[in-house]
């Protein structure tokens, strides 16, 4: 596993060397668009409007729009400039216990790992962490975005799980059509409760599956396995069919031209056609 950043972890005095790896992976299954006539993957590149033609990646600036139409834009260094003495520090400015904030607020989560001489304290604040039952808020920038952080114990490792600041959180009021107070019957409550006592187990995480994708996989593997499978046109082999062409036209070009010049030479012998000079060209 690689480390997708490396910075140090800040509490008061203490700079610790960690490294950042992402804890989560997508195991969605991943389709490609093809054209349906001839199965070939579809390309999908950046064009302008404007000038009617493909962009390249060195031509592309970012440009945040203000209004309509209308942009400022910045350059990569101006971007990273925002970050300010943030950047490659991850700075915890408080302790919480855990149930205070709501899962509304995760994004995404990473394991931390010591670099380098940042072991001892790395597993200090652990242990200091896992036995008060705390955890840090901390401010961390991740790719020029700054973002609010929890760092934890987790297992014999610390992991962080950056969060949304509260005014990216949509308030509720937005929602249409919300239920209003109704009267409940206290026997339906007692029963929604009864219900839930007998649902209640330990968490174990194992036992949850995606079986979406496990039946779209099995209808995949049933496909492939009974060879019900469609195979893109090869570039190459176009390519080679192409060069063929080329070189059998060059062919007839260079004999057409020597035997011109024969003939010049010999008065007025006759021109060879392209059937005594490419046998392969007869119909």
């Amino acid at each position: 596993m690689r480390a997708m950043w490396k910075g140090s972890l800040s509490f008061g005095l203490v700079n610790i060397p960690v490294r950042l790896f992402a804890a989560t992976e997508s195991r969605d299954v991943r389709f490609r668009y093809l054209h349906a006539p001839c199965h070939t993957p579809l390309e999908y590149q950046k064009v302008c409007p404007n000038c009617k033609t493909q962009v390249h990646w060195e031509e592309i600036v970012r440009g945040y729009e203000y209004e309509k139409d209308h942009f400022v834009v910045l350059t990569e260094d101006e971007i990273k400039a925002a970050a300010g003495e943030r950047d490659r520090l991850i700075e915890i400015t408080d302790f919480i216990k855990m149930e205070e904030i709501d899962p509304i607020f995760f994004q995404n989560s990473y394991y931390l790992a010591p670099d380098g001489p940042g072991s001892k304290p790395y597993l200090l604040l652990h242990r200091a962490m896992l036995e008060t039952g705390k955890i840090a808020v901390a401010m961390i920038t991740l790719r020029t975005k700054e973002s609010m952080a929890v760092v934890r114990s987790y297992g014999n490792i610390l992991s962080l799980s950056t969060m949304f600041f509260p005014d990216e959180i949509r308030p509720v009021t937005e929602i249409p059509d919300l239920p209003r107070e109704m009267e409940i019957r206290e026997k339906e409550l007692e029963m929604a409760k009864e219900l839930i006592d007998n649902l209640t187990t330990p968490f174990e995480a194992d036992k949850y599956h995606d079986h979406y994708r496990e039946r779209l996989l099995k209808v995949i593997q049933a496909r492939v396995e009974g060879k019900e499978v469609v195979v893109a046109p090869s570039p190459e082999r176009e390519k080679v069919v192409d060069l063929l062409e080329a070189l059998r036209a060059s062919v007839e070009r260079a004999q057409d031209k020597k035997g011109k010049t024969k003939a010049k030479g010999q008065g007025r012998r006759k021109i060879p056609s392209r059937e005594e000079v490419l046998p392969t060209a007869k119909k």
